[in-house]
């Protein structure tokens, strides 16, 4: 999860998307599984070359960085998210690996100035919450990347049906096909599939994409 530049915050400096995490943070990984689809097929889709550094932005409750700590054992990694509540389990869950995981608690605009380039930033079902500010952040990761380093995003695209789409809005999910064409404008596709889920309610995007 991770805020869209721009969105009006509460008095109290908390966004309307922080404090729906703040409460969905205590049930997210028991429930979502369910929908967020695609999660493990985008890890194959980049799993050659073994990245060396790698951001995940909006990492949530830090279950996609448990797994590539696991799967790329010489592997950096960097998580950003804006919520709190969500870094909190994500630490948790991260810190049997030690300094190989650094966790930011802040909005995305960008982290390579803060160390070295990445080669790959991952956008697990972020991205289409960013809203606006998707197209920024795209701009952002690809700041991020050193050249030749790729981006993988798996993400809801689009729904045939209009109340499906309007519910996931209420969620703060925009889901209406725009992110697709943002990514192939800056990114050389090499994984590029849209794949139906329950008989075609929804699509999802599986992209992964280099910088040349």
């Amino acid at each position: 999860m991770n805020r869209s530049p721009g969105e009006p915050c509460s008095p109290c400096g908390e966004s309307a998307l922080e404090r729906y995490y703040r409460f969905h943070s205590r049930f997210y990984d028991a429930t979502r599984w369910s929908f967020l689809f695609g999660r493990s097929a985008v890890m194959e889709a980049f799993a050659a070359p073994p990245p060396r550094r790698i951001l995940e932005v909006g990492c949530g409750t830090g279950r996609n960085l448990v797994r590539l700590c696991r799967r790329f054992p010489k592997a950096e990694l960097t998580g950003v998210d804006l919520s709190r509540a969500m870094l909190e389990v994500a630490r948790s869950k991260t810190h049997a690996f030690g300094a190989r995981v650094r966790l930011l608690h802040q909005a995305y605009g960008g982290v390579s100035g803060e160390s070295q380039a990445c080669d790959l930033v991952l956008f697990s079902y972020a991205l289409s919450m960013f809203n606006p500010g998707c197209e920024a952040a795209i701009a952002a990761a690809h700041g991020d990347l050193q050249s030749g380093g790729r981006v993988a995003v798996v993400d809801f695209h689009d729904s045939r049906f209009g109340f499906f789409e309007r519910w996931m809005g209420m969620n703060h999910v925009r889901m209406q096909g725009h992110l697709r064409p943002l990514l192939l404008a800056r990114f050389a596709p090499t994984t590029d599939r849209l794949c139906r889920a329950y008989a075609g309610t929804w699509r999802y995007l599986l992209f992964v994409g280099r910088k040349e």
